[in-house]
């Protein structure tokens, strides 16, 4: 018998008052694959991701971590195994970078109460045990050399890598990112790139929101394309590249001359490959 996925969510809808967000969207997560989420301005990528980890309850529709549905709280979520970062990021700025990592750990500390209240052997392990899984972290995603700096002096590509280090601090078995790449130049994003790739290779599956499809396209097993809240293609990244739908619902061109930018965008791929 196969296995579950690692996430799934089925048929997923969300009504704001008579605005519906999300129309029956459904996303399939495998184990060790890298999922990208892409689609227009406004079209629910990011209300999705909140449905995903219960900042929002959903209309209808279910949302599945390796099999069992997960709780409708954030905290719950995390501890369940599914973690995230933001599109704006949203670090403690007045913390270090290490105490920020820390923060994400807690979920996973174990001390009880009155250990916690007299700081007994068991917390004293347990602070031990979560500072160098945090330093491991940090190390990781390359920011071992500045984990005293308050993490408001990082500049914004460090800061981004920050608050992937602390959502792997839950021990998370999903990792939703959150336009990842958002106001980072190319030499920043082929860094976030290979950190997602080797996030990946520890075994944690990955879903990616981002604007940068050809970031996307060079990332991802597969692509789901929401336009106003609602699935338009799933397939591969040459599949969904191809496709005159996804074309057209990013250019809002007519039919004809989508067609004419799927040649080109296939024809220039083709000499891409050929020049390498």
């Amino acid at each position: 018998m196969s296995s579950a996925p690692a996430l799934q969510a089925r048929e997923v809808s969300m009504v704001f008052g008579g605005l519906r967000a999300l129309n029956n969207v459904s996303l399939e997560l495998a184990k060790g694959q890298i999922v990208g989420l892409i689609g227009p301005n406004g079209a629910g990528k990011t209300t999705f991701f909140n449905c995903l980890t219960g900042l929002y309850t959903p209309t209808s529709g279910q949302v599945l971590l390796g099999g069992t549905q997960l709780p409708g709280d954030p905290a719950e979520v995390t501890t369940a195994g599914l973690a995230r970062t933001f599109q704006n990021i949203r670090l403690f700025p007045s913390m270090t970078v290490l105490e920020n990592v820390l923060i994400g750990r807690h979920v996973r500390m174990k001390q009880g109460p009155l250990s916690s209240l007299l700081h007994g052997p068991a917390f004293q392990r347990g602070e031990r045990a979560a500072r160098e899984r945090a330093r491991e972290l940090l190390d990781f995603v390359g920011l071992s050399r500045v984990e005293d700096e308050l993490s408001r002096n990082l500049p914004y590509g460090d800061q981004r890598r920050l608050e992937i280090a602390r959502a792997l601090a839950t021990d998370p078995s999903v990792l939703l990112l959150d336009e990842p790449t958002a106001g980072m130049n190319p030499q920043e994003t082929e860094a976030a790139r290979q950190l997602i790739f080797r996030i990946r290779d520890t075994g944690i599956s990955v879903v990616v929101i981002e604007h940068d499809t050809k970031f996307i396209f060079t990332l991802c097993d597969r692509v789901t394309v929401l336009v106003q809240g609602e699935l338009l293609v799933e397939g591969t990244p040459e599949e969904v590249r191809g496709d005159p739908r996804v074309v057209e619902a990013y250019l809002g061109k007519p039919p004809e001359e989508v067609q004419a930018v799927v040649e080109e965008i296939t024809h220039g791929s083709a000499e891409g490959a050929s020049g390498e």
